[in-house]
């Protein structure tokens, strides 16, 4: 499988990242570590976390998908097989679980997040540590528009990138990156950093699916003038883009385990119309959805890896083998009709 270099850094990851929010949720332990296993075995050396997984995120189950990973390194002995990527936790008052709920992108909730990750993953260093969400005012999750009236104390740029760079030298972690950020926070965290000489961002973790092309609004130029690398999560939008809510609105699954307040962007009329066109038209070319879908990210010239979940190392596998599909320039086509007429639904 293909290397990319994120960034500027030395990290070189395969174009699949395995994501792993279900591990200690949907998944057991034990059929974790055979994803974990499998994936390696096709190529992918990539593997992403986040101190909160697994999802829905609960006070009973935080930590536990970096646990299931540290039980596998120390295992299997092959820290040095992976990138290993995971998340400290943004500002979000409703997780008191995490610090107290007063959790922030400031020293003291960052050295915290760090320490207690490399704890539960077993190993001494984090080879890309995310900031998961802004500390400041900005539209994620499903809000469609900036809100001016909603702004809020937030930590600066600068001083978070000042308490990243103290890791880095101490060798608690290599590289950094953001996530669900916009395009003035990714110019913002490269010119704070060329200021003050403090660690560069390697990449960024957004959404990007079929139904969110998003990122080509703005961040598409923005991380290519940067030199910052996407990695674009929810290929397959919680699963709406693999067709198997079409035909089962019951089928097991994030979108019918969890309460809709926890993804109703994902819920929307517009998100379920648009993964019916783009099913009848994998069905029209002889291919999946899933395929259809994982092959359109794997394709984007802007996307440096796409992180692909999976309940089972048989949906694992239909997801890699949708690396080597090639959409030939009339599915292009095809795909960007239905874009013009839906644009971003799951936005």
């Amino acid at each position: 499988m293909k290397k990319i270099q994120l960034g500027t850094s030395d990290l070189q990851v395969s174009a699949v990242c395995l994501g792993t929010m279900t591990f200690g949720e949907q998944n057991s332990e034990a059929e974790a570590h055979s994803q974990l296993d499998y994936a390696l075995e096709r190529g992918i050396n990539f593997v992403d976390a986040a101190e909160m997984y697994p999802v829905m995120p609960r006070a009973e189950t935080q930590g536990a998908t970096e646990r299931i990973i540290g039980t596998w390194l120390k295992k299997t002995g092959r820290r040095n097989d992976i990138v290993l990527a995971t998340k400290v936790a943004g500002p979000n008052p409703n997780m008191t679980w995490i610090r107290g709920g007063k959790n922030n992108l400031d020293a003291a909730n960052i050295h915290a997040a760090v320490d207690a990750s490399l704890q539960r993953l077993q190993t001494d260093t984090i080879d890309l540590y995310q900031l998961h969400w802004p500390s400041r005012n900005v539209p994620i999750f499903g809000q469609l528009s900036f809100n001016p009236n909603a702004e809020r104390p937030c930590i600066p740029i600068a001083e978070t990138l000042d308490v990243l760079a103290g890791l880095v030298k101490a060798g608690k972690i290599r590289h950094i990156g953001v996530s669900n950020e916009s395009a003035w926070g990714v110019s913002e965290f490269v010119k704070q950093s060329e200021l003050h000489g403090t660690p560069r961002i390697a990449s960024i973790q957004n959404g990007y699916h079929l139904a969110n092309r998003s990122f080509e609004g703005a961040l598409d130029e923005t991380c290519f003038r940067e030199q910052v690398s996407l990695l674009a999560y929810s290929p397959l939008a919680f699963g709406q883009l693999t067709g198997k809510y079409l035909t089962d609105p019951n089928a097991s699954g994030r979108l019918t385990l969890f309460p809709p307040t926890w993804s109703p962007r994902y819920l929307r009329t517009s998100v379920i119309e648009a993964a019916r066109r783009y099913a009848a038209l994998a069905a029209a070319h002889g291919m999946t959805p899933t395929a259809l879908a994982l092959a359109w990210c794997y394709s984007r010239w802007f996307v440096a890896s796409t992180i692909i979940g999976a309940t089972s190392v048989a949906q694992l596998k239909e997801n890699i083998d949708a690396y080597s599909v090639v959409l030939q320039d009339d599915v292009i086509a095809a795909i960007n009709v239905i874009h013009a007429e839906m644009t971003n639904p799951g936005q």
